[in-house]
């Protein structure tokens, strides 16, 4: 059985506008991609930065990010619940929280912004100890959130080796 016969509602644009905590974890409809929602939603993130980042503080940017955890925290347990799958491929607003705080501390430049892009992705897809452990065993919306948290940190923690390696 896959995991699209084990769900109690099937995802669409109906269930996107039916809460606004659907609305929220299926990253604003960047989740309901047929192939690669997780990539979509990575993707997501980079207007949402663009638009935010230039606006807050990196004070206040940090206080958002907060917050956005949280509320991921919140919403990806509501639409799991409702779907019947707590980590459905389709909630996204994890890989978008934790893709911000990456471009938070990306070097400037398009390169370094591809780079960050590429190593979450990787990280977020294979899941490499921790993260594999976390994903499987936190379940609910602080599992959902906290695993894409680990991939940032993954992803920070090669950009800044190799920023360190080439200065």
């Amino acid at each position: 059985m896959t995991i699209s016969d084990e769900l109690l509602v099937k995802p669409g644009w109906r269930l996107l506008f039916s809460h606004p905590a659907h609305f929220i974890s299926f990253g604003f409809g960047s989740g309901l991609a047929r192939k690669a929602p997780g990539t979509f939603g990575t993707l997501a993130a980079f207007p949402l930065y663009w638009l935010l980042a230039p606006l807050l503080s990196d004070e206040l940017f940090i206080i958002f990010l907060i917050v956005a955890f949280a509320l991921g925290v919140w919403v990806c347990d509501i639409t799991g619940k409702v779907l019947g799958v707590a980590d459905y491929g389709g909630i996204v607003w994890d890989e978008i929280v934790a893709f911000m705080l990456v471009l938070f501390f990306t070097p400037p430049g398009w390169y370094w912004s591809l780079l960050a892009f590429v190593l979450f992705r990787i990280f977020d897809i294979v899941k490499p100890p921790p993260i594999r452990y976390f994903d499987s065993n936190w379940h609910g919306g602080l599992g959902v959130m906290f695993d894409d948290l680990l991939a940032a940190g993954y992803a920070l923690l090669c950009l800044a080796l190799l920023k360190s390696a080439l200065i």
